[in-house]
């Protein structure tokens, strides 16, 4: 059958919602991207009305259609020990079988491809892991976004590069961090110096629920 159904899984922050981005880019189409909580609701065959509107536009205008976090749409289905079950469960078969007909292009990101239900995974013609950056990765990371800020500098040294790189964070969780110490230098008018960039990235690990020794 006719178009390319895709999936992106790996951890928050890694690049899968970009990724789709620049697919766009490249291939000169608009990306929608799917608003679960527009499109998912509580009343019986709403669902698959809002959906199926999606889906008929997208086709019109060749759109990439991109489920972000779309675990609620295309997860697991239940067994059935209500009336509830049974009707989402076919709103997921109503989603299979619009998936099935599509022509374009759908790319469906999630941060765990074990909560996607089984029959949705056949049906992906590509299915690529997003990982997280390694050391070196990190450190390319961390060079380029600092070495773009112009409002104010940065003055950060090799061996400083090197040791905040050991932290292991994802590309999302290192630009948070740039961000945090951007607005804090800029605010105190001050230069961008590990002690900042060291709260920043605290930040992000008690957001993870996650704190090492820096």
């Amino acid at each position: 059958k006719p178009g390319l159904k895709i999936l992106f899984y790996g951890k928050p922050g890694t690049g899968k919602s970009q990724t789709a981005a620049i697919l766009g880019n490249e291939l000169k189409s608009q990306v929608y991207r799917i608003d679960l909580s527009q499109v998912v609701s509580k009343y019986i065959g709403e669902t698959e009305k809002n959906l199926s509107k999606v889906f008929d536009i997208a086709e019109y205008k060749n759109w990439i259609l991109f489920f972000d976090e779309g675990d609620a749409l295309f997860g697991k289905r239940t067994a059935l020990n209500s009336s509830n079950d049974r009707y989402a469960n076919q709103e997921v078969a109503y989603l299979l079988q619009r998936i099935e007909d599509f022509a374009g292009i759908i790319i469906l990101s999630t941060n765990l491809k074990d909560n996607i239900d089984t029959a949705f995974l056949r049906r992906f013609h590509i299915i690529t892991e997003f990982v997280l950056p390694d050391i070196k990765q990190r450190g390319q990371i961390w060079l380029k976004l600092l070495s773009e800020i112009k409002s104010c500098k940065v003055q950060l040294s090799k061996t400083e590069y090197e040791e905040i790189s050991k932290t292991e964070l994802s590309g999302g969780a290192i630009t948070n961090v740039v961000n945090y110490s951007l607005l804090k230098a800029n605010y105190y008018k001050k230069p961008i110096k590990i002690e900042i960039v060291k709260e920043g990235i605290i930040r992000e690990l008690r957001k993870e629920n996650r704190l090492t020794s820096l």
